[in-house]
């Protein structure tokens, strides 16, 4: 594959969504980019990896990171996920701050807010979730939101009833570089297929949930087996994952009664992951317990933070 010419006037660059959990970044994010490509749940603090979704238009490519949920840190996993989302946004051309328009502006909005006033980069406040409040509310959101900062735009969407994303994506270009294509214009993400697999296997583990899971499942694709290698046992890809939590009772919320919940994981992360490669796959899923990952350095790096 070859990268897009430089032609005149061409736009390319980075640009990243921050916001407190379950702002709606994620979502905002595959409603840009097009497809599936950071992992959705109704739980929040789900993103843990900076996940890139790439944009391609005749006139620009704009390539979306997106971030964990900006918040402050109880654990040393959320220090490590605080200290990814400010890398993150150290390095983009424009920033996109992400407030829910059915939550009012809280503590956790202002904080960010403050920590955004350093940025290098314009910062775009996005007003999210605008189907979910009647326009007059929609209206004073938006005043609350522009008197918080210093934005360089804010713009309301909706990405789950597509309103005003294509306008989001003509403002977050406006503020990129011109220059040629950074990625062959066929791709959607730059993320490697078994980081990709095993955060679609962590949004099947998540969905449903009630307790404080979120914070303490990871998932590590231990192996991806094609078909005819020496240690395949079945004619299609095979991949054993192991889902980690960090209590005994934990594991058995994710096995269920009879291991009937970690089935409906595997059947619907296996959906996602097919669809995700294109191909059949045979999925094998084994929870295990590594106590207090999140506050031990040396489980943290084992399971990629």
């Amino acid at each position: 594959m070859t990268m897009t010419d430089t032609t005149e006037g061409h736009r390319s660059g980075f640009a990243c969504f921050v916001g407190r959990p379950n702002a709606g970044k994620s979502t905002l994010m595959n409603a840009l980019v097009g497809e599936k490509v950071a992992i959705m749940s109704s739980r929040p603090q789900t993103t843990r990896r900076a996940i890139r979704g790439i944009v391609n238009r005749d006139d620009a490519q704009l390539v979306v990171v997106d971030t964990p949920g900006l918040h402050r840190p109880r654990t040393l996993l959320g220090e490590r996920l605080n200290d990814l989302v400010r890398e993150t946004f150290a390095e983009v051309d424009v920033i996109g701050f992400c407030l829910p328009a059915d939550e009012k502006i809280g503590p956790g909005d202002k904080w960010i807010a403050r920590e955004l006033s350093e940025a290098r980069a314009p910062v775009i406040a996005i007003v999210t979730k605008v189907d979910k409040v009647p326009r007059d509310k929609v209206a004073e959101h938006l005043l609350a939101v522009s008197q918080l900062g210093d934005w360089a735009d804010v713009v309301p969407v909706s990405s789950v009833k597509d309103i005003q994303v294509d306008v989001l994506t003509d403002v977050l270009v406006g503020h990129l570089p011109q220059g040629p294509a950074l990625y062959p214009s066929g791709e959607v993400t730059d993320e490697p297929e078994d980081v990709m697999v095993a955060e679609l296997i962590r949004e099947a583990a998540l969905e449903g949930v009630r307790d404080e899971l979120p914070h303490s499942l990871a998932v590590v694709v231990e192996e991806m087996i094609e078909p005819g290698d020496e240690t395949s046992t079945k004619d299609v890809l095979e991949i054993r994952a192991h889902v980690f939590v960090e209590r005994d009772s934990q594991k058995g919320i994710v096995i269920g009664k009879a291991g009937s919940r970690l089935k409906e994981v595997g059947a619907t992360a296996r959906q996602g992951i097919e669809r995700l490669l294109g191909r059949k796959v045979y999925l094998d899923l084994h929870v295990k317990v590594a106590k207090e990952w999140q506050r031990d350095p040396k489980q943290l790096g084992r399971l990629g933070f």
